[in-house]
């Protein structure tokens, strides 16, 4: 068994494993050092007896016996001994039924509406994801140290705070799972500005969470929103890695798997009818992902979610997208002034947008400083390229 085998069962299994042992030892920086000891074991011991039968009860086990040895020798009064000494149960833990509520526990836990949004991704990647410090740190353009920081100060908040590692009850559930979406579409969001990994970590937990919570409709939307989106990675850089926009990409390198799931996720949700943002967000990609040009695209169909979409969730940030659309159904200068009446001057997109909208009007001379603006903003060097391309043929 090589290396990468034991790495993949790692990606597959390390969120669920630290999930069970934050249970039963009560503290998640033991529970990782147990899981992490537990697979450098594996890394030893599989490539000559092979893989169990169960690789997930295998690594669970021998981190609850790492986790046990470690008490023991360090405890120098006879209360750890008795944490041990408890922990100590016959037989594996369990893997199937109990551990789905684990999982849900852990996930509720690293989004806790008392962490920092930004302590809540990183929480959510280190635990769920079973990226490294460094992974993380690289994904979001931080220095490792002050991104081990932030998972240092969320884990201590955690324990400090008594933040519960429960899955809310009945009534809190709706707002506390709309902040763990939140946290999952802000990592796919920001791996879509440059880092694939990130994409497919935040699929990942959609995934995941699916299969912990599959009647939950705006779950199922949040996975059908990401797995379309994703679908038309292959067709947003040209061969030499510039970035292609929505209208220019050659569609017949879409991943029509992609689609077919996101769309089939999509007509699910619908029958339920309980429409909700992110549903409605995967039904405009929905849209796009039907035509077959960007000229077929059914703009009056789109402006009409968005109008859905501003019903239940307003925000400057939607009306933004929206004007998008009122710009296909009605034109450049109305759309122009729907964007001038928003407050978004910090986020580059509403000025790339209005650089767009002024250059169809014909006004290049104010385009170009929007673009300049777009450029200033923006974080990713393929966007800065793109933008900076596009202000390139107004200033010929």
């Amino acid at each position: 068994m090589a290396a990468m085998d034991v790495e993949d069962v790692f990606r597959a299994e390390y969120g669920r494993a630290v999930a069970v042992l934050v249970r039963f030892l009560g503290d998640i920086d033991l529970a990782e050092e147990a899981v992490q000891d537990a697979f450098t074991t594996a890394l030893r011991s599989w490539p000559e007896t092979g893989v169990p039968p169960s690789p997930a009860g295998w690594i669970i086990t021998t981190a609850r016996n790492r986790a046990i040895d470690r008490l023991r020798r360090e405890s120098k009064r006879a209360e750890r001994h008795a944490q041990a000494a408890l922990l100590h149960g016959p037989g594996p833990l369990p893997e199937e039924g109990p551990v789905r509520d684990e999982r849900l526990r852990l996930i509720f836990t690293c989004c806790h509406p008392a962490l920092a949004v930004q302590a809540r991704v990183a929480l959510t990647l280190r635990l769920l994801g079973g990226l490294t410090t460094a992974q993380i740190a690289r994904a979001f353009l931080v220095p490792e140290p002050t991104m081990a920081q932030r998972l240092v100060r969320a884990k201590a908040k955690i324990r400090n705070a008594g933040i519960p590692y429960r899955v809310p009850r009945d009534a809190d559930l709706p707002d506390r799972l709309y902040g763990v979406l939140a946290v999952v579409y802000l990592i796919f969001n920001e791996g879509y500005g440059g880092s694939p990994d990130l994409c497919a970590q935040a699929v990942r937990l959609g995934r995941l969470l699916a299969e912990l919570m599959p009647d939950e409709p705006e779950v199922t939307g949040l996975l059908a929103l990401m797995l379309l989106v994703e679908s038309r990675r292959p067709a947003r850089e040209d061969a030499d890695g510039a970035l292609v926009p929505l209208p220019e990409q050659d569609r017949d390198r879409w991943d029509r798997d992609l689609i077919g799931e996101g769309q089939a996720l999509l007509r699910r949700c619908l029958r339920r009818n309980q429409p909700g943002p992110y549903q409605i967000q995967a039904a405009i990609q929905a849209v796009h992902s039907d035509a077959p040009t960007a000229e077929a695209t059914d703009w009056g169909q789109i402006l009409r979610l968005y109008d859905q979409l501003m019903a239940l969730a307003p925000s400057p940030v939607v009306a933004l997208n929206r004007a998008v659309a009122v710009a296909e159904v009605e034109g450049p200068r109305h759309a122009l002034d729907l964007v001038d009446d928003l407050d978004l001057d910090g986020y580059h997109v509403f000025h790339a947008v209005r650089a767009d909208l002024l250059r169809r009007l014909g006004q290049d001379t104010v385009a170009v400083r929007a673009y300049e603006a777009a450029v200033a903003l923006t974080r990713s060097p393929a966007e800065r390229a793109f933008l900076q391309r596009r202000m390139r043929t107004l200033t010929r």
